[in-house]
């Protein structure tokens, strides 16, 4: 933690006299106009002059009314468009120097020299051409006589933002889009894994990526594919008949469809195209199988955007300002990334040019390269892909004696099923026996566990809730039945998957072990609840899916977020007064309102009282008498004792009467059904599957003289994301760091966002940018030892 007399605050980074210019340029991708919405915002917020740039480098060759000045208002709508409302194009012209020229002549005139980019590795190796040639343009329009603009604009800073869906650019674990181009798929392959069960077929779906597989491999690893194609890593020669085999073994085990995944780039080892017409032939000539192809194509690109790529392109655009703020004329080229759960800024150059590598390393054939300059990221999804998709045969499991227990325990959480799942494989790969532990601890005392295999989990990964059962009962009160349920089914490791009751539940099982040597065993858990409130945690299972029913999915006839925002448009002016999950946990409250355009998002870890809140009527009401037609305030469920949602929805409506009306809504446990997101499936299988790594190391440690026997505080462990990886944590040592009274940690990552909710609605707050500034370098991941 930064001290506090080493903070640095964006107030005194003044944009006063710059001008910055905002553009999105290739393929269009979901939550390019949140990025658009967000420079917009903290450029006029910090007193620069911001300019949208439509139709891209076209637009910026053509000048004229494709330059025009943005104002706060006109970015009001933006946030759950898809597509970019600013517009995208290809150009020719911007590629010669003519064009580039031209775009020189057009920003100089309107003192533009600070460019925000939103778009792919080509769009960005053009930004950094153009800023490399600024000065001899320059010259070349000093002798057309603009002496005077061409000495005060000596400079071009560039920042860039990825937008893309193929999440291909090295550097970012994410691009603006491509979360939400998963969404799209992820519905597609639900939809059709229904009707292929009822017909017995096998369907192949073809997924963008062009010279990039990440969309096929992670829908692969989100919906339990039998079978993936990506250019990445083309299958070894003889696929076919492995492919073939391994369909017809899932049919013998009495799975009734299959669903093999190609991205649109698949090649063989000798470079010859894999289309999902020859993959569907294939299946047809060898197996019989009712086979059916179905192309996704630019439906990846539409719909709105999901609520993470809304989150990430808010927070990539307010850092992209930041960084033009603080750039000099030294300062390189640099795009803002994500890593792990970090901002991070990097020169975009050895971006560029790592995302070449990757396609130089494919075209000559080096495709374990390939997967390794793509990153840690894309090596980790293929690695847990292998890992779960393909079983071994008997002979070539490795023989192991152990076994071990897996529990989900707490409040149901989209995503407890894909790691169960991802557990339960992992483990039979690993040579365990594995044993599912219906209805938490409680059914742990009363016996209730089985073994689980290999097939029992098959198609969990989309399912919701808790397929095994959960409960919040603490084991406390029944240590001894657990510790005897635990030696009669000779349990010799425990994979407990749940929230704030799992954390306590380790905790009496850890106090416990002087009284019980069957509790002196490997203990991990992982976090999985909507209210995100785990200490050791950046983020759990489920959180996502519910920040995801808070802006834009209508569950169960509920209007939520985005619904509620398109009844008010076009219709008298009206705020709405949405009531969240969390507990005490503000985290839901908080990120959904920088993920829905919140003017206000009432939490328990900032305490409130009767003048902030008539601050913020003030502050929406002189909102409401310009042109804005909705308001939108969030409130967490235990905020305040007394301020209740009834309350401030009465405040509301009385204080607002003649400008605008209100709305309620408590959205409840709808925050916690339906489908897992692509995000949460995702997480939830590659965090279980380490822990379960962990498991087998720690078994293989403390196996002694024929039994297991681990007593030490890192046999008992929280698996967590932490900033930018997963951390083993021993529970014992996260005690300190936890409010046990409310449930929630002391500290949390996610208050750091909520001054970019308060400014992005137009509020004068304080910001701390201590982590913000640093120009990273491209990290290289190396080759892992065996």
């Amino acid at each position: 933690m930064a001290q506090p007399d080493n903070k640095k605050f964006f107030e005194n980074l003044s944009g006063a006299g710059k001008a910055i210019g905002v553009l999105t340029s290739g393929g269009d991708a979901q939550g390019m106009n949140a990025a658009v919405r967000a420079v917009v915002r903290m450029g006029i917020y910090v007193g620069a002059k911001v300019y949208f740039v439509h139709e891209g480098y076209q637009g910026m060759v053509d000048g004229g009314d494709n330059i025009k000045e943005a104002s706060w208002e006109s970015v009001s709508s933006m946030l759950q468009v898809g597509g970019t409302v600013i517009g995208s194009a290809r150009c020719k012209e911007f590629r010669a120097r003519e064009g580039r020229l031209k775009a020189a002549y057009n920003l100089v005139q309107r003192g533009i020299t600070n460019l925000c980019v939103i778009g792919g590795d080509g769009s960005l190796t053009g930004a950094n051409l153009f800023r490399e040639e600024w000065s001899s343009l320059l010259e070349d329009l000093l002798q057309q006589g603009m002496s005077e603009a061409v000495q005060k604009y000596s400079a071009l800073h560039i920042v860039g933002m990825v937008g893309s869906i193929d999440n291909d650019f090295c550097g970012t674990d994410m691009t603006i889009g491509t979360d939400s181009a998963l969404h799209r798929i992820i519905e597609v392959v639900d939809a059709i894994m229904t009707t292929a069960q009822s017909h017995q077929r096998t369907f192949v779906l073809e997924v963008m990526g062009r010279h990039c597989g990440y969309l096929a491999l992670v829908s692969a690893l989100a919906c339990g594919a039998d079978w993936v194609f990506i250019p990445e890593m083309p299958p070894e020669d003889g696929w076919e008949e492995q492919m073939c085999q391994k369909l017809s073994e899932c049919r013998s085990r009495g799975s009734r469809l299959n669903i093999i995944l190609v991205a649109e780039g698949a090649i063989d080892r000798h470079g010859k195209p894999i289309t999902s017409s020859t993959v569907k032939d294939l299946v047809v000539r060898c197996l019989g199988f009712d086979t059916r192809v179905t192309i996704l194509g630019h439906v990846q690109r539409g719909g709105t955007p999901s609520a993470f790529d809304r989150i990430l392109a808010s927070r990539m655009g307010v850092e992209a300002v930041l960084a033009l703020l603080e750039t000099t004329a030294n300062t390189p080229a640099c795009v803002v990334s994500l890593c792990g759960n970090q901002a991070v800024r990097l020169p975009l150059m050895e971006c560029v040019q790592m995302t070449q590598e990757v396609q130089k390393a494919m075209d000559e054939g080096k495709f374990e390269e390939a997967v390794r300059l793509r990153g840690r990221s894309f090596e980790n999804n293929l690695n847990t892909y292998k890992l779960l998709a393909h079983r071994k045969p008997e002979c070539e499991l490795p023989k192991s004696s152990f076994n071990v227990a897996v529990l989900n325990v707490g409040a149901p959480a989209a995503g407890m099923n894909a790691a169960v799942r991802a557990a339960v494989r992992v483990g039979i790969s690993e040579g365990h026996t594995m044993f599912a532990v219906s209805d938490g601890f409680e059914g742990f005392y009363k016996g209730q566990i089985k073994e689980i295999k290999w097939g029992d989990v098959g198609g969990w990964t989309g399912q919701g809730g808790s397929l095994l059962g959960t409960k919040r009962t603490l084991p406390a009160k029944h240590i001894d039945k657990i510790a005897e349920q635990m030696r009669a089914n000779n349990i010799n490791a425990l994979l407990v998957i749940g929230g704030f009751e799992a954390y306590l539940g380790l905790l009496d099982l850890l106090a416990a072990r002087g009284e019980h040597d069957a509790l002196c065993v490997p203990m991990v858990m992982v976090p999985a609840t909507v209210s995100n409130n785990i200490p050791g945690s950046d983020l759990s299972i489920g959180a996502d899916t519910a920040l995801n029913a808070i802006t834009d999915v209508s569950v169960a006839g509920g209007e939520t977020c985005d619904r509620i925002k398109q009844s008010a448009s076009g219709t008298k002016r009206r705020v709405f007064i949405i009531e969240t999950m969390g507990g005490y946990c503000g985290y839901l409250a908080s990120v959904g309102g920088l993920a829905a355009g919140a003017d206000a998002a009432y939490i328990y870890e900032e305490p409130f009282d009767i003048r902030d809140l008539q601050a913020n009527v003030e502050h929406l009401t002189e909102k409401m008498k310009t042109s804005i037609q909705r308001g939108l305030v969030l409130r967490n469920e235990n905020s305040n004792d007394n301020y209740t949602t009834d309350f401030i929805y009465q405040l509301y409506s009385e204080e607002g009467r003649g400008v605008f009306d209100c709305r309620k809504n408590v959205l409840g446990h709808m925050q916690q059904g339906g489908a897992p997101s692509p995000f949460d499936r995702n997480f939830g299988t590659k965090i279980a599957a380490k822990a379960m790594q962990w498991i087998s190391k720690k078994l293989k440690e403390s196996y002694r003289q024929g039994r297991v026997f681990a007593n030490t505080e890192d046999s008992c462990c929280l698996l967590g994301m932490r900033r930018r990886a997963l951390v083993f944590q021993p529970v014992v040592q996260l005690k300190d760091q936890t409010d046990f009274v409310h449930r929630i940690p002391k500290e949390q990552w996610w208050l750091k966002l909520r001054p970019l909710m308060k400014i992005l609605a137009k509020y004068k707050t304080s910001y701390d940018v201590s982590d913000s500034g640093q120009l990273e370098h491209v990290v290289r991941n190396r080759p892992k030892e065996n």
